[in-house]
């Protein structure tokens, strides 16, 4: 402060007694000595020894000059976020008072600097309630709580001239926090790693690109923005790995079944499951899971929107918004996102030249265009005595998408279409009972309609040319295709759970998830020619997925077990259309057990261990079962596939030091899988069929370090992976022991990002960041089919990503711009069946949150 500083200002703070293990917080500080004595270790975990975060350094805020020739005076109360470097990473004006006060108060608080909070001797994140008091000379003291003994390292406000400092006051009020669902998550026994989602909703990455830089997955892409992916965890892939968004199948819930087109925008962290899938999902699971977990924070109201333009002529906009009404809970937000791309980028393919001999040439993609909307409106009551969540949501959204060409790049299209739309509804409600019991339950209606459309008249080439007319319609099929699908589906997912003793060591939880699905459909190329129609049969699936989980902490917290069963059960009826035209009545159910425990051991502050076992089973879907009623057939007796998957991982993380702090992690898996369902031919047309048994074998490892202030920041991971077919008998007998085709088998991430604050002004933040990504060669068929020489094989593959990001925020707002240079070098680049992907791609962000 300068001697011409006519001011004097105190600040008072008020901090967490505690913070919370397991989502359970306790209200007040850390147990006392007459407090009476600690239960046994096999009953509950002792009470955590809590050391309370201190501040050590502290920002005088400049008296706003409006406020101060008026001679107003304010205490600015602020919500800090400190991390475990303490930090102060967030500060909220929980009730602005205006004058200029609320933006000098934040301002002073982001450059606070805490000791951090410490749960059992290891640095936690916490929130602090601070008191921010503007106060001119020679007026009454405003607060004059004094504060305890822990809290009183804050240092003291100087006075201005000659005057004696201001006694530094304090206004203390205890609160309560538990730690963030990650920290939960991560510290928990279940096989799931989290990728927050912060810095990629301000890049131009999508969530198919941000989960494939996690070690043990693998994301394949038929091509740009739109196109089909196979995400593969330890693996397994396709169907065998389900997506959820908020504990709701992501294609109930209005995004459609593809996760790598949701916009990254929308989602705040992903949560991958390695093949041990908790019951609460309900879901029948073979290869692993992947939760989308939307932004949870309802207070007060916010606004949140981006726009993306890049390459190829892509634009991604989303756009949120929120409005809580404190006095009575009620809570209405809003989403909504639109999403348009050619992806025209330019491909290597072979072209008959004037003499008739295929020559290679570079063309850009003529019919490759993608659509996709959506929005969605939720309303009802949180944090009541009656309902901790009571919430309506309705959404609707569309996507269509051009078809270029056949899975193997070897034919184009110009007119052939496809398109998928749904609409619904879901209610969620839950709420905790006084007696230990709290329940969570979430059901629904999805109403989905596919359409493909298949009747061109012209047969092009690739440069986009009709060169000649097709006999009749259809460039995929003779006769042309008009398919519609429609499907209705009802479901719940019912989570109860009981914690005997409040905060104690033992919980039983429940599951049940039951799901009702009809499907019919029309072809009116069939129709049209008065042919009947294998579409207008009738057709549904009732499933139930039923489970029972038991979890117990022992030795002061340092064990958590999780051991639990499931109960899976199906029922199938259909009408099969027979050579005489007419339908008969088919069905067919099926049931299958599971069990499986989770255990993880903390062996001391930085270092814990985790084991998981799971017998999985995943009961056939829809589409595998009834087929397309075109080239794929219905299967009804298929069966469901199974496997035992085991997972072994050592995680560390250090605590900051004077040499930053380090992160590490090692683990093996193996799969040993049953009855896989591939899709195979039977002469003109396809049908899935039961046909493979496999053996996945894997290690993955991680590494990271971030310097002392997070100057910088290196990453890196690498996943090796052996899946072989194990099947003596059968159609792929005569491969036992191979590996199964077009499946990389190593896979590594990199990445350097650097940071500088306070380039222009005080918070704003300049990102640069480095990633590159590396995949090794294999095969696109059986290693044992041909010679060395003629293997269809995809060569190793080594991308270059550069994005620079600058970060503008202020009170209430953030900004940010991103440029993004994806595939620098301009590589070639292929994911399965040996489709080429986008090469070097530019593109820029804007986001705004306030």
């Amino acid at each position: 402060m300068t001697a011409k500083r006519r001011w004097r200002s105190r600040v008072g703070v008020a901090l967490l007694s505690s913070v919370c293990f397991g989502g359970l917080a306790h209200a007040g500080t850390a147990r006392t000595e007459g407090s009476g004595a600690p239960p046994a270790a096999t009953e509950a975990p002792a009470e955590p020894v809590i050391e309370l975060p201190k501040l050590i350094h502290t920002v005088e805020a400049p008296y706003p000059e409006e406020a101060e020739r008026t001679q107003l005076e304010a205490n600015v109360r602020l919500r800090l976020r400190v991390d475990t470097q303490g930090v102060v990473t967030q500060a909220e004006v929980m009730e602005p008072v205006g004058h200029g006060f609320d933006e000098a108060a934040r301002t002073a608080a982001l450059q606070f600097r805490f000791t951090p909070a410490k749960r059992n001797g290891v640095a936690a994140p916490s929130r602090v309630t601070y008191i921010y008091v503007f106060q001119l000379p020679g007026r009454a003291k405003a607060v004059t709580t004094t504060p305890p003994p822990a809290l009183s390292s804050a240092p003291q406000a100087t006075a201005s001239g000659d005057e004696a400092p201001t006694e530094y006051q304090e206004d203390v009020e205890v609160t309560t926090v538990g730690e963030t669902r990650a920290e939960r998550r991560r510290k928990s026994a279940e096989a799931v790693q989290v990728i927050e989602l912060e810095q990629a909703g301000m890049e131009t990455a999508d969530l198919g690109t941000a989960l494939s830089r996690a070690e043990g997955v693998d994301v394949r892409r038929a091509g740009g923005l739109g196109s089909s992916a196979r995400i593969s965890i330890a693996g397994l892939s396709d169907d065998q790995v389900r997506f959820f968004i908020d504990g709701v199948p992501l294609e109930l819930a209005g995004y459609g079944p593809g996760l790598a087109n949701v916009p990254v925008n929308l989602v705040q962290q992903l949560e991958v499951y390695q093949g041990v899938v908790p019951i609460r999902f309900g879901a029948d699971v073979l290869g692993g899971a992947v939760e989308l977990v939307t932004d949870q924070d309802v207070r007060g109201a916010g606004v949140a929107a981006s726009y993306e333009l890049g390459s190829f002529d892509t634009h991604r906009f989303t756009a949120s918004a929120r409005h809580l009404q404190e006095s009575t809970g009620l809570l209405v937000r809003a989403h909504g996102f639109y999403d348009d791309a050619r992806n025209n980028y330019p491909v290597n393919v072979e072209v008959a030249n004037d003499l008739g001999k295929p020559v290679p040439v570079e063309v850009r993609r003529f019919h490759d265009g993608y659509r996709a909307g959506g929005a969605s409106i939720e309303a009802g009551f949180v944090d009541q005595p009656w309902a901790r969540r009571l919430l309506v949501r309705g959404f609707i959204n569309a996507a269509g998408r051009d078809v270029q060409n056949d899975v193997d790049m070897e034919s184009p299209y110009g007119e052939v279409t496809s398109a998928e739309g749904s609409a619904g509804a879901t209610l969620r409600y839950s709420r905790s009972h006084d007696a230990g019991v709290t329940v969570d339950a979430v059901g629904g209606y999805t109403f989905r309609r596919n359409r493909f459309l298949d009747l061109g008249t012209c047969a092009y080439d690739w440069y986009g040319r009709c060169f000649t007319t097709l006999p009749q319609p259809g460039e995929i099929s003779e006769g042309g295709v008009e398919r519609y699908i429609n499907q209705h589906t009802a479901f719940a997912r019912l989570h109860a759970a009981w914690t005997p003793v409040p905060g104690g060591a033992h919980t039983l939880r429940l599951a049940l998830s039951p799901t009702f699905v009809t499907r019919s459909g029309e072809d009116r190329r069939l129709q049209a020619n008065n042919v009947l129609d294998p579409l207008s049969a009738g057709r549904g699936v009732t499933s139930l997925v039923t489970g029972l989980e038991y979890q117990v902490e022992s030795f002061d917290g340092r064990l958590q077990n999780i051991a639990f069963v499931k109960d899976y059960l199906q029922d199938v009826r259909a009408q099969k259309l027979l050579p005489s035209a007419e339908f008969l009545d088919l069905g067919r159910t099926a049931h299958e057990l599971g069990v499986g425990d989770s255990l993880r051991l903390r062996l001391g502050s930085t270092l814990s261990a985790k084991a998981s076992y799971e017998w999985a089973t995943r009961l056939p879907r829809p589409d595998e079962l009834f087929g397309d009623g075109l080239l794929i057939e219905d299967s009804l007796e298929l069966q469901p596939e199974t496997s035992h998957n085991f997972n072994l991982g050592l995680g560390y993380v250090s605590e900051p030091g004077r040499a930053g702090s380090f992160r590490a992690n090692a683990g093996g898996f193996a799969r040993l899988a049953e009855q896989l369902i591939f899709l195979t031919a039977r002469g003109s047309y396809y049908a899935y069929e039961n046909v493979v048994s496999a053996r996945s074998l894997g290690v993955l490892g991680a590494a990271g370090w971030t310097s002392p202030g997070r100057y910088l920041s290196l990453d890196g991971n690498a996943t090796w992976q052996d899946l072989r077919n194990t099947s003596s008998e059968g159609r792929y007998g005569a491969f036992q022991g191979q590996r199964l085709p077009n499946r990389p088998y190593l896979t590594a991430n990199g990445s350097a990002q650097g940071r500088l604050t306070g380039l222009l002004r005080f918070q704003d933040e300049l990102l640069v960041t480095w990633r590159t990504r590396y995949v090794d060669s294999f095969l696109l068929a059986w290693e044992g089919v041909g010679s060395q020489d003629s293997k269809l094989r995809i060569d190793a593959q080594l991308t270059h990503a550069l994005a620079l990001t600058y970060v503008i925020r202020d009170m209430t707002t953030r900004l940010s711009w991103t440029l993004d240079c994806q595939n620098l070098t301009h590589a070639r680049t292929f994911d399965f069946y040996g489709v080429q992907r986008p090469g070097r791609v530019i593109a820029a962000k804007f986001t705004l949150e306030r």
